[in-house]
């Protein structure tokens, strides 16, 4: 009888060592199979954060090309509307056909000419004036103050979210899993984007 308590006792004590029924390496490597699980759904869980960054940058660039387009649109029509006096006609026209003809690659510069343009074009109050008093001209500049207001707001969306992007994507974990697969390092779009003062401050 004495023995056998004693046998008791000595279960019971190894059963605080290890889960009942299971031996002490079983019990670790269900443990490391636990950390496996929790590894691999934080890897996935940071591809899916990083497509959506992707993807949103994607989407964000669409809507720049789309507002830097109408920009340029709309400083081509009225450069050829007659309203403008012969050499602010030609220096508009010249830099809105130079945007939407321009490469990827000489893009930023290109749209950066035209913002200069624009400047010079409007540096006074007086040239806003004579585009409105002319016949269309009031919704012509209204489209263009429009459109030189949205460039600056889509471009620093775009940014924004390429940075979001590129500071994950300098994080050790997605280098060395090269979550980001095949998708090339993401760009910011840089420009001069700053509105001639004459135009906002008369819509103000």
């Amino acid at each position: 009888m004495l023995r056998r308590t004693v046998a008791l006792q000595g279960k019971w004590s190894t059963s605080f060592g290890a889960p009942v029924g299971f031996p002490p390496v079983t019990a670790t490597l269900i443990w490391i199979l636990v950390a496996l699980v929790a590894i691999g759904l934080y890897l996935s869980w940071t591809a899916g954060r990083l497509d959506r960054l992707h993807a949103r940058i994607d989407a964000a660039r669409a809507a720049l090309d789309a507002q830097l387009l109408r920009r340029a649109s709309v400083a081509q029509e009225l450069a050829t509307s007659g309203v403008l006096d012969p050499a602010a006609s030609i220096v508009l026209y010249e830099a809105a056909h130079a945007a939407r003809q321009a490469e990827e690659e000489q893009r930023e510069v290109a749209e950066s000419e035209l913002s200069q343009a624009l400047r010079a074009v409007f540096a006074e109050s007086q040239q806003v004036e004579v585009v409105r008093e002319a016949p269309g001209g009031e919704e012509a500049a209204r489209e263009l103050t429009e459109a030189v207001r949205r460039v600056p707001m889509a471009r620093r969306f775009h940014n924004d979210a390429v940075r979001a992007a590129r500071a994950l994507r300098r994080h050790r974990k997605v280098r060395l899993f090269r979550l980001a697969g095949h998708a090339p390092f993401p760009m910011a779009f840089e420009m001069d984007d700053e509105p001639p003062m004459a135009l906002v401050d008369r819509a103000a």
